[in-house]
């Protein structure tokens, strides 16, 4: 399995709860109806899985991730809905699924952190059925802007660079998704878009700005920027001072920009 670059620490998992169906995929849900079958790969904790399980209901939804603790959140949640959801530890290079199994595949911000994200692509397509539907979408952290500027910032996004394509992955994934696409072969049929998120409230400034300081001293990401060489500690408390200084500026903003792919199969 390939290494994850931010890992499931706390302060990574309480962004990931916040992504619903509406703010993460927006792109795909007039596209979803009742009855279809449905993999989410990358579910993390799940909630975007279980939006997309309610509107696919009575089909079959499936979130895959290669984190098993996780997945045990996921399977909380889904209870706490009352969503019969299924939960499997898997890979995306090699899903653990027949061929034509599903009617819609779901990754995102997956392929970012993946060696061979064109392979991870033909094996969402081999398991969709004729006529199904493939929906991806990734950000591209060089297109991330804020307001003010921080030297701090600046040296987060070279940091956070380094240190996922030192995982192997792709930071700035979001503009690729359409080369990534025809590398696989997949030509016809396709869509992309793209959306950003935007946080500039205080609220919103204090949720993003506290997750990504814990995440420079208390995350995968860090212990990863310390092993490589890439960041000493005193670095990564910059970092996080950065991140504190931009969420306490009352005219803090940043936007986030995203690639997205819809491919539907003849």
């Amino acid at each position: 399995m390939p290494a994850y670059t931010h890992g499931h620490a706390e302060p990574v998992l309480a962004s990931h709860r916040w992504r619903t169906a509406e703010n993460s995929c927006g792109y795909l849900l007039a596209h979803l109806r009742p009855g279809l079958d449905l993999l989410d790969l990358g579910c993390g904790p799940g909630t975007i899985t279980a939006d997309l399980a309610e509107r696919v209901a009575p089909g079959r939804a499936v979130g895959l991730d290669a984190a098993a603790g996780v997945l045990d959140e996921a399977g909380a949640l889904a209870e706490r809905r009352g969503l019969a959801l299924e939960w499997v530890v898997g890979d995306a290079l090699a899903l653990p699924f027949p061929d034509a199994s599903f009617d819609v595949v779901h990754a995102h911000q997956v392929l970012q952190h993946l060696p061979d994200p064109v392979r991870a692509l033909r094996e969402a397509v081999r398991v969709l059925r004729p006529g199904g539907l493939l929906a991806v979408r990734d950000v591209d952290y060089a297109a991330t802007t804020w307001y003010p500027p921080d030297a701090g910032l600046d040296a987060w996004l070279d940091l956070y660079g380094r240190v996922a394509r030192g995982n192997g992955g792709e930071p700035d994934a979001g503009r690729r998704l359409l080369a990534w696409a025809r590398a696989a072969g997949l030509v016809e049929g396709v869509t992309a878009s793209a959306s950003a998120w935007c946080y500039a409230s205080a609220e919103e400034r204090a949720w993003w700005g506290t997750s990504w300081a814990g995440r420079a001293t208390r995350s995968a990401f860090a212990e990863q920027a310390v092993t490589s060489g890439a960041a000493t500690r005193e670095d990564l408390e910059d970092v996080a001072a950065a991140w504190r200084r931009w969420a306490a500026a009352p005219d803090g903003w940043i936007a986030l920009l995203h690639g997205e792919l819809l491919v539907r199969l003849a």
